[in-house]
């Protein structure tokens, strides 16, 4: 088989499965991005970037659910050997205890389009507003920084069964750091095609965040009341999501198992009626329709390949709704199928306002910008570490006073959840560090008690 590169993704997609023989998926992943990054005031680079990646999957034999079964998978990016794939998928096949028989369907009308493309053009209204934005910046003594992002990535997957998918994912984030005198502040934002990002709200953002830490107090480590913003938010849930295995919480290991192998779907986790979703028709966070994976999982699987995806209530009314399946896993635990999708939101029902009504309802506090460097301590108790970044203020009697040093935080996303006691409107945010691969989340801001800082920490 030729190395053509230049190869429609639908006809390698189609090779794959010519080459394969057998029972077999082949996903196609065409992606396009562009960026523009700057730094000390002005803009450093900008680029153009193509990737393809193509994966093939053999099943042998396709299984049943809970069955016997084999699989293999291999994946390269760029030019690809398409014979020399399929060997080496079938070289890597081995038991595959989520053996299932391949999803069937149809094929999608535009199936054989041509990938979508970006361009430096769909930055271009953010680009233009970059040179005013740095004059502003010199005029107050402020070094701006960072990044314009966008990337289509066009799935083709493919399956012997039949089934043919196409999916276009667009995808962007545009994110601002100011620093001045020894202080930083940050805004960003995610956008699917960039209509709707301008820069001087991130700017405005940013210029308030400086101007309150023209003030600066010490607030001791300890627990104190907080104000989330809606990516604060985002970050947490999204591990709150990443945790709710089936499989590993029946064998104890999440913070949503029981003794005796049972779950705790269908307990009420927080006190305030919740609902926590993902759906691929969320208007504004859109996203495929159906499961492309590469990688089983103890809850994903490589054969549920092209399984539609719906909306699926993690939470509803505060109480535990569903956990992830693969099919075989759901055929043997008695429930129904859940595969994560590419989109999350949070929202408590009838909740209103702003985190600026938040701000000024609050007595004595804490606000966050953005969280980071999150990582896992306790799985059982979903117990997490990070930092806090570039801003945290003071509020006293309904204003912002003055900021303080960032903390190192332990926390759990469930319990946060548990003891929020007030929540604002959802609206899309970005989260700082999950942004990169959950772009599109919608959250409300939160008012967190006894929020549990640590240590101080020296980032800024």
């Amino acid at each position: 088989m030729s190395k053509d590169r230049l190869t429609h993704p639908s006809q390698v997609a189609e090779r794959v499965l010519r080459s394969a023989g057998r029972p077999c998926v082949a996903i196609v992943e065409e992606t396009h991005e562009v960026d523009v990054r700057f730094a000390n005031n002005t803009i450093t680079t900008d680029g153009v970037r193509a990737d393809r990646r193509v994966t093939a999957i053999l099943t042998e034999p396709a299984g049943v659910p809970g069955g016997p079964g084999r699989a293999g998978v291999a994946r390269r990016s760029g030019e690809v050997d398409v014979d020399e794939l399929v060997a080496e998928a079938g070289a890597a096949a081995g038991t595959a205890d989520d053996a299932a028989p391949l999803v069937v369907g149809d094929a999608d009308a535009d199936f054989d389009a041509a990938p979508a493309l970006t361009g430096l053009d769909r930055l271009s209204p953010v680009v233009r507003s970059l040179a005013a934005a740095f004059s502003r910046a010199r005029d107050a003594r402020t070094v701006l920084s960072g990044f314009a992002e966008h990337s289509v990535t066009t799935t083709y997957l493919a399956s012997s069964t039949g089934l043919r998918r196409r999916y276009v994912q667009p995808a962007g984030a545009l994110q601002l750091v100011g620093r001045r005198d020894g202080a930083s502040a940050w805004a960003g934002v995610g956008s699917a095609d960039f209509v709707d990002v301008e820069l001087e709200p991130l700017e405005e953002q940013v210029r308030r965040g400086l101007g309150w830490s023209a003030r600066h107090v010490e607030v001791a480590p300890g627990r104190h009341e907080v104000l989330l913003p809606p990516g604060a938010v985002a970050d947490l849930m999204i591990f709150l999501v990443d945790a709710a295995s089936g499989r590993e919480s029946e064998e104890g290991r999440t913070v949503f198992s029981k003794a005796g192998g049972a779950t705790r779907v269908g307990e009420p986790l927080t006190p305030l009626g919740f609902d926590l979703w993902s759906d691929p028709e969320e208007r504004g966070l859109e996203c495929a329709p159906f499961l492309a994976t590469s990688v089983s999982s103890a809850d994903v699987s490589v054969f549920d390949n092209g399984l539609p995806l719906r909306r699926t209530d993690w939470l509803r009314a505060g109480r535990l709704e569903r956990l992830r399946y693969h099919r075989a896993g759901a055929e043997r635990s008695g429930t129904a199928a859940a595969a994560p999708a590419g989109n999350l939101s949070l929202a408590l029902p009838g909740a209103a306002g702003t985190l600026e009504d938040l701000i000024a309802a609050t007595e004595r506090g804490l606000l966050l910008t953005c969280l980071w460097y999150i990582r896992e301590v306790d799985p059982k108790t979903l117990l997490l570490t990070g930092l806090t970044r570039d801003g945290v203020y003071v509020v006293e009697d309904g204003e912002v006073v003055a900021a303080t040093s960032n903390f190192r935080f332990n926390e759990s996303p469930l319990d946060v959840l548990a003891r929020s006691t007030h929540a604002t409107s959802t609206a899309r945010c970005y989260a700082r560090e999950g942004g990169s691969w959950m772009n599109r989340t919608a959250m409300p801001a939160l008012r967190v008690p006894d929020w549990n800082m640590s240590t101080v920490s020296q980032a800024v």
